[in-house]
């Protein structure tokens, strides 16, 4: 069953008839809500944001920021009183708030695909539904459940169902024994249990859909991830040798389709040595991988997610430069003895097609993303070389 929400008329930028100011609404005061906001405040809408943190990246830059529990009702009735229509920006905002915004106003994505995206077994279930391939893996909600794992998921990789992001809730297991240690390590908690497949490579796809079923794709990025967490994205023609990659696409809009989905919507798949994909996750809004299409495309897909929630025409974009993007994490901010130091700014901004993107965040810490540097360029092997120059500035690994 697909959730296709209804919505009122197209939601146009400025002032209303009323005198008032159309005002878009996000959950969630992260980078990625700052960044919609911005790309919001661009086209003149005013913005608001509901988060609980006082200086939330995404409520230092909104007009309003509502400072309270996603839960909280006034909060949730003072977001709609103020907006015309609201977003999110994480998938781990609750199902059950946008349930509620959803009854009174146009939300997009919806509560079903944000509730699917927050558990792992949902999510593969309904991969699976859909007729995306996932890796071989199980369900392990019991001790029933640990006893009855088949021996051909071992060695595999152990995650928890909710809340588990960024390389966080994971564990590897190699023997039963440890896969059982694992789960009780996890707190016991509901969980899936993953086969460890022979991976050559990681790629994401990213896709815009709009309240008519209209669907506009980006061009696939190659993903390196570095503990858990995304460290470098490249996005150029070639990026991606593989026979048959190409079908991550079309696996993306069936999966958009099927929710009846209207957003931005990423799914992160798996390259399989003999050139084959598993699709890994999918998330419900702008995704980190896509952060180069802001300096890269002429509509990047933070201007996608205020046009497919505003039911303005969604046009596909269009990549103009080859794009490296590098994760800028806390630990940047540190020299190798523990020490503070500011990162190498002045040099790496002197390097062409260098665009800086620092989030707001008041305090750097290992771990933490602070920021991304895109760089464009009109060759791949131009904007290959000058990324891994200001990763050697930086003192990022190179790749």
């Amino acid at each position: 069953m697909t959730e296709t929400a209804t919505r009122a008329a197209t939601i146009l930028p400025g002032t209303t008839a009323t005198g008032a100011q159309t005002t878009l609404g996000v959950m969630g005061g992260g980078q990625l809500g700052r960044m919609f906001v911005q790309a919001a405040q661009a086209m003149g809408y005013f913005t608001a944001v509901l988060d609980p943190d006082p200086a939330s990246p995404a409520g230092l830059v909104s007009h309003f920021h509502i400072q309270a529990d996603y839960l909280d009702e006034q909060a949730l009735a003072q977001l709609m009183q103020r907006c015309s229509a609201i977003t999110t920006e994480f998938e781990n905002v609750p199902a059950a708030a946008l349930h509620t915004l959803g009854a009174h106003r146009p939300v997009a994505p919806g509560a079903r695909a944000v509730a699917i995206a927050q558990n792992r077994i949902q999510e593969k279930q309904f991969f699976n539904r859909c007729g995306v391939a996932t890796a071989p893996w199980a369900a392990i909600e019991s001790e029933a459940d640990l006893a009855a794992v088949s021996d051909a998921l071992l060695p595999g990789v152990l995650k928890t169902a909710r809340l588990g992001y960024d390389g966080k809730g994971q564990v590897r297991v190699a023997s039963r024994a440890a896969l059982g240690e694992a789960w009780r390590q996890l707190g016991a908690v509901p969980c899936v249990l993953e086969r460890l497949l022979p991976l050559v490579d990681e790629c994401s796809v990213i896709v815009a859909r709009g309240w008519n079923g209209q669907t506009v794709h980006y061009p696939l990025q190659r993903n390196l991830h570095r503990d858990g967490i995304l460290a470098v994205t490249e996005a150029f023609e070639g990026n991606l040798p593989y026979p048959g990659v190409n079908r991550a696409l079309d696996a993306a809009k069936t999966i958009a389709d099927e929710l009846g989905y209207v957003g931005v919507l990423c799914v992160e798949f798996f390259v399989l040595a003999d050139g084959s994909l598993v699709a890994n996750e999918m998330a419900p809004r702008p995704h980190n991988s896509g952060h180069h299409t802001v300096d890269s495309c002429d509509l990047s897909q933070f201007e996608a997610q205020v046009r497919t929630l505003a039911g303005l025409p969604l046009v596909a974009p269009r990549q103009h430069s080859a794009a490296v993007m590098l994760n800028l994490l806390g630990d940047l901010w540190f020299d190798g003895e523990g020490r503070a130091r500011t990162p190498a700014w002045v040099e790496v901004l002197a390097l062409p097609g260098a665009h800086l993107h620092l989030y707001g965040k008041l305090q750097a810490r290992p771990g933490r993303k602070m920021g991304h540097l895109t760089f464009t360029a009109a060759s791949a092997a131009e904007v290959r070389a000058t990324a891994a120059r200001a990763a050697a500035l930086l003192g990022m690994a190179p790749w």
